[in-house]
Order: C-alpha cells, then sequence, then structure tokens
C-alpha cells in the first residue's frame, strides 16, 4: 500500500498563499492518480484536485480552479499544491490520496485506497 505524508499547513491571512506537498512513497501499479481533498469542520470530504501521474493530467473542482494548481516533481515522489487567494472558506483539513485514475469522476474519494493523515489549513485574518 502507497505511504503519503502531506506537509505545509498552517495559518493564512485571506487572499493569501500556501503551498502543501505530498511526499509519496512505494506506490503500486494500479496508482495512477493522485488527489487532494479537503474536509470543512462540519462538513464532508470533497476532492478538489486530481493529477494524473502518468501524464500529468490535472483535474479542478470547480470552487478551486484558477486559484489552486496540483503538480508533481520530476521523480514524480512529491505532489503539490499550490493555493492562492485563500478564503475562509477554504479553511479544512486537507489530504492527499493514491488510486486509480477515473477520468468521468477524478476527485471522487471511492477511487483512492491510500490516504495521509491530512494538515490543517485555516485561512483566517
Amino acid at each position: 500500500e502507497a505511504q503519503l505524508v502531506e506537509s505545509g499547513g498552517g495559518l493564512v491571512r485571506p487572499g493569501g498563499s500556501l503551498t502543501l506537498a505530498c511526499t509519496v512513497s512505494t506506490l503500486s501499479n494500479d496508482d495512477t492518480a493522485i488527489g487532494w481533498f479537503r474536509q470543512p469542520p462540519g462538513q464532508l470530504r470533497e476532492g478538489i484536485s486530481t493529477i494524473d501521474i502518468r501524464y500529468g493530467t490535472a483535474y479542478y473542482a470547480d470552487q478551486v480552479k484558477g486559484r489552486f494548481t496540483i503538480s508533481t516533481d520530476n521523480a514524480k515522489t512529491t505532489v503539490y499544491l499550490q493555493m492562492s487567494s485563500l478564503r475562509p472558506e477554504d479553511t479544512a483539513v486537507y489530504s492527499c490520496a493514491a488510486g486509480e485514475l477515473v477520468t468521468a469522476t477524478p476527485m471522487l474519494p471511492l477511487w483512492f485506497k491510500s490516504w495521509g493523515q491530512g494538515t490543517q489549513v485555516t485561512v483566517s485574518s
């Protein structure tokens, strides 16, 4: 099973930027995607971005499109989530996960079987 560890969370002011990192190891051949998910307080987990680690194709949820960017390093051992123009409603625990890319629903948590522990992002003045 893949191992994933998130880092980079913290407190940021509205309008600010933050970059999260997901360090990935022991991926299987079936793990074709890394996704970023978040769970705001009292709400369900939602997928916000996924990257096809074979070809680099990125997918974004509407609520983060144009503000967040997902990318990998050349070795594909770290997946980044660059977040800008942050809003209070972006406050959540952010987690990364490894799984199979399903292009019809690339951010559905169901497809991801290995998860990190999560990192808190708080957007507040």
